[in-house]
C-alpha cells in the first residue's frame, strides 16, 4: 500500500518508548497506536499488531511466537536500536516483513560508555563516598591506574569498537582487537593489534565486548578466557547478555583476579531482584540497566532514523 494510492492512513503500532518529536511526525502519516508499555500486555499487543501495517519496537518487545504470527499485515518492523535477538528474523523473512534496525545511530553513545567505564574501573576511586563521609580518608587504598600506556582490547571490531578505539588512542591506550570477520588486510587494523582471542586475554588491561549474541559468541568470555587475563585487568560488557559468563566474572572479582567489571547487559533482562541477588556485595562491580546506547542525543538519532525508514516504506 502506497500513501499516494490510498485515502486511508496505514496503521502503525509503537510498543515501546520513542522520542516524542518522531512520534508526532509518524502521526502525520499513520494511524498510530503508541503505548510505551504495550509490550507487557501480550493480548493487547497481539490484537494491535493484527491490524497494523507497520510496527516499531525497542529491545523488550518479543517479536516471536503468537504475537508475530498475528502480524500478517505488517510490512516493516522498525527496531529502535541495533540488537536483533528479541526478533525472530527467520519468521519475519518468511512473512515478508522488512526489519530495519537503527544501524549506527547510537554508536557514539556506546563507544563513550565503554571508554568511560575503562577509565572509571582503572582509576578505582569512585566507590569511596561512604569512607570519605565517615572520615576514613582512604587515599592509599584508592591509588588507581592511568590510561596512558595501557592496552585496550576489543572483542569484535565493528563500527562501535572502531569509534571507541579512536577515543582510547587519544587517551594514550594501545589498542588491539579480536575479530575473525575483519580481513587481515582491512585498513581498520592500521595501528591496531590483530589478536587471537587467547592472545587478547593475556595482552589487555581492559577488555570490552562488542559482539552480537550467537551460538559462536555465547560465553565467549568465560572462565577459560578470564583465567588467561592479566591479574587486575578490567572487563566491560555493553554488547549482549549471554556473551559473558556472569558466574565466572563474579568468581574472578571475589577472588581478586579481575580489577573490576562494568556490566550493562545481562542474561536476564530486565534484571529482576532474584536474578540480581548474585551480584550483591561483589567488589569493584558497576551495573547499569542496558543504557550504554541510550542518551538524549542518541534517542533523537535512533527515533528519527526509524521514523524516516518507516515513512519511506509507504511513500
Amino acid at each position: 500500500m502506497s500513501l499516494k494510492d490510498s485515502a486511508q492512513k496505514p496503521t502503525l503500532v509503537i510498543s515501546e518508548g520513542m522520542e516524542a518529536g518522531a512520534v508526532d511526525r509518524l502521526r502525520a502519516v499513520f494511524d498510530v497506536t503508541y503505548d510505551p508499555d504495550l509490550f507487557q500486555d501480550i493480548p493487547a499487543l497481539t490484537q494491535a499488531v493484527a491490524q497494523a501495517d507497520a510496527w516499531i519496537v525497542r529491545n523488550r518487545t518479543q517479536v516471536r511466537g503468537p504475537v508475530l504470527a498475528a502480524a500478517q499485515k505488517v510490512r516493516i518492523l522498525g527496531r529502535l536500536g541495533v540488537g536483533l535477538d528479541n526478533i525472530d528474523m527467520e519468521t519475519c523473512r518468511a512473512m515478508g516483513i522488512e526489519v530495519c534496525p537503527a544501524t549506527g545511530a547510537n554508536d557514539l553513545s556506546v563507544a563513550e560508555y565503554a571508554v568511560t567505564m575503562a577509565l572509571v574501573l582503572l582509576r578505582g576511586a569512585y566507590y569511596s563516598n561512604r569512607d570519605v563521609m565517615d572520615g576514613a580518608w582512604p587515599r592509599n587504598r584508592l591509588q588507581g591506574r592511568e590510561a596512558a600506556g595501557k592496552n585496550f582490547g576489543f572483542i569484535g571490531f565493528g563500527a562501535i569498537s572502531r569509534r571507541a578505539a579512536g577515543m582510547a588512542r587519544a587517551l594514550g591506550f594501545k589498542v588491539g582487537a579480536f575479530d575473525p570477520f575483519v580481513p587481515a588486510d582491512d585498513p581498520a587494523w592500521n595501528g591496531v593489534e590483530n589478536l587471537s582471542l587467547a592472545d587478547l586475554a593475556g595482552w589487555s588491561d581492559v577488555v570490552s565486548l562488542h559482539v552480537p549474541l550467537t551460538d559462536a559468541t555465547r560465553y565467549i568470555v568465560g572462565a577459560e578466557f578470564i583465567a588467561g587475563m592479566k591479574p587486575g585487568a578490567v572487563l566491560i560488557n555493553s554488547a549482549r547478555g549471554g556473551t559473558l559468563d556472569e558466574a565466572a566474572v563474579i568468581a574472578a572479582l571475589k577472588a581478586g583476579k579481575l580489577g573490576g567489571a562494568a556490566l550493562d547487559v545481562f542474561e536476564t533482562e530486565p534484571l529482576t531482584r532474584d536474578a540480581g541477588d548474585k551480584f550483591r556485595d561483589v567488589p569493584n562491580l558497576i551495573l547499569t540497566p542496558h543504557i550504554a546506547g541510550v542518551t538524549q542525543e542518541s534517542d533523537l538519532r535512533v527515533s528519527g532514523m526509524i521514523a524516516d525508514r518507516v515513512i519511506a516504506a509507504f511513500a
